[in-house]
């Protein structure tokens, strides 16, 4: 099974200067937990999720209505490709602890999301295996 097979197809992006708050709105109309962050030539450079706004914003005590996803996305982003091997994938997430991987295409654009959840669908035991090493303490990871 591959990556495509699961993935969640054209998520909701936005640009690296998108405002917090209509960020929150598209994840609010769009009823997701993650936005990959477009950088200026239209390529992912980041994640940028609710926790992320709720921790590195409003929790550090920064308005969040005055912050942009670049100030407080998570931009050490994992990419995978909508060919790859489904269990190779989830394994990569699990060795880099992280929750989700935004899909690329061959140009290297968003094309999708592999959740957690998208796996745990799919094959329980292996989204089960993922959940258990994203959830153990962690640095400092994207979630």
């Amino acid at each position: 099974m591959n990556v495509r097979d699961v993935m969640t197809k054209d998520p909701v992006c936005c640009p690296v200067d998108a405002r917090l708050g209509d960020v929150a709105r598209q994840m609010l109309e769009h009823d997701c937990g993650a936005i990959p962050v477009l950088g200026f030539d239209g390529r992912p450079v980041g994640i940028l999720t609710d926790r992320d706004i709720v921790v590195r914003a409003v929790a550090e005590g920064r308005n969040p209505l005055e912050c942009s996803a670049r100030d407080v996305m998570t931009g050490d982003l994992m990419t995978v490709r909508p060919e790859d091997d489904l269990e190779e994938a989830a394994e990569q997430m699990q060795r880099r602890q992280v929750r989700r991987a935004v899909v690329v295409d061959e140009d290297g654009e968003a094309c999708g999301i592999l959740a957690q959840a998208d796996i745990a669908k799919h094959d329980e035991d292996l989204g089960g295996e993922v959940v258990q090493a994203v959830s153990q303490e962690q640095p400092s990871a994207q979630h």
